[in-house]
């Protein structure tokens, strides 16, 4: 059985170039981490990473237990999600003591849930 190549399409492709042109730019450190944001079609994940110790130092999903319950309810889309793990980080990145990051997009346009996590992020006391 021969077996196939995966072919990454031009979306895919486009994608991988923004993101590299992105972290060319961005960096995070100990004291202003990197808040990487990653999407898929149903979800979002978001890190903070500090490159010059090449550590994770705190994550949340949409898929995480924080946010099931909210899930659940009428009138909480997509988009309503990304804003309250933008809250939920921002907590979390607060109670550790950091106040400042630098947002990386990861390639992905700065619109829809990408945006609203981002103020939610905002909302919860961070500095971007």
């Amino acid at each position: 059985m021969a077996t196939k190549s995966k072919r990454t399409s031009r979306r895919e492709t486009q994608l991988k170039r923004r993101h590299l042109r992105v972290r060319q730019k961005v960096t995070g450190t100990s004291e202003r981490p990197r808040l990487a944001v990653h999407r898929s079609l149903k979800h979002l994940q978001a890190q903070l990473v500090d490159d010059t110790n090449g550590r994770v130092l705190m994550g949340i999903s949409t898929t995480g237990p924080e946010l099931v319950k909210l899930r659940g309810e009428d009138g909480t889309d997509k988009k309503a999600l990304s804003r309250e793990a933008g809250k939920m980080m921002a907590e979390k990145a607060r109670a550790a003591g950091i106040e400042a990051v630098v947002f990386d997009r990861g390639g992905y346009l700065y619109h829809g849930r990408v945006a609203a996590f981002a103020e939610g992020a905002r909302e919860g006391g961070l500095k971007f």
